[in-house]
């Protein structure tokens, strides 16, 4: 079921989304050859909680019902789309660095990633992370009311295409509220349905992930970590939003 959220509620998944958009900046700023992953968790962690939030992820359930997410944040390298655990490794010049952050305020959700790269990046994926940044921004504007979630989905999908990009199928963005997953299910592609007609007070994350090479995925033995089949690089980008009378706003901002 789809539910519309007040305009209250609105304001606190507001709070919860700065916290995230908080915890994106600082990491980038600290996101340098050396630090490992572990620090920037523990760091993302603290100011979470000091801001008087929940980490959404740590302790989530995951495929396999012993092994929640033990990590306040997921830190995804190169090849890896989404759901990369911080641990021991470290971050070293030239790769790519996706991070996707979640806080919960008043058991209000925000939910948001960016991908980052570490040093000046080769052209291709220079292109790979622009793009899909703004295939996110396409698909916001796109969110309407009186639109559908498939004119979202469209708008995504032109992105890639235009430059030849790879689109995960099997991960896709959602509805969020006081749960981080709620329905509807937002494709980053489109699927000839229409979907849910979108109405002032619908909150939904918009996170597009591409790739410089196919959409195909597994799963590695952690149980959570999400790779590309081919190897190639990936990208990641996520806004919470929320469909208002006057336009699409995005609530993981500071």
């Amino acid at each position: 079921m789809v539910t519309r959220k007040s305009r209250s509620e609105i304001e606190r998944m507001r709070q919860a989304g700065r916290i995230v958009a908080e915890v994106l900046d600082r990491i980038e700023a600290e996101l340098r050859p050396g630090v490992s992953t572990a620090d920037l968790d523990a760091m993302a962690e603290a100011h979470i909680r000091s801001s008087g939030a929940i980490p959404s992820f740590k302790g989530y359930p995951g495929i396999n019902p012993n092994r929640p997410f033990p990590a306040s944040v997921c830190i995804s390298i190169d090849d890896e789309i989404v759901h990369g655990i911080p641990g021991s490794r470290t971050i070293q010049a030239g790769q790519v660095v996706s991070v996707d952050a979640g806080a919960i305020v008043d058991s209000w959700h925000g939910d948001g990633a960016r991908t980052f790269y570490v040093g000046d990046p080769p052209p291709r994926v220079r292109e790979l992370i622009d793009l899909t940044r703004d295939a996110m921004l396409a698909g916001i504007a796109a969110a309407v009311s009186g639109n559908h979630i498939d004119d979202i989905s469209a708008a995504v999908e032109a992105v890639a295409r235009r430059a030849g990009l790879g689109i995960i199928r099997q991960f896709v963005g959602h509805g969020i509220g006081t749960a981080m997953h709620e329905e509807p299910q937002v494709p980053n592609y489109r699927t000839g349905r229409p979907g849910r007609k979108l109405e002032p007070g619908i909150c939904l994350a918009i996170e597009p992930m591409f790739t410089l090479g196919g959409h195909d995925t597994r799963i590695l033995a952690d149980d959570w970590t999400v790779v590309t089949k081919d190897s190639s690089l990936a990208a990641h980008f996520e806004h919470t939003i929320a469909v208002t009378a006057d336009g699409p706003q995005i609530l993981t901002q500071a």
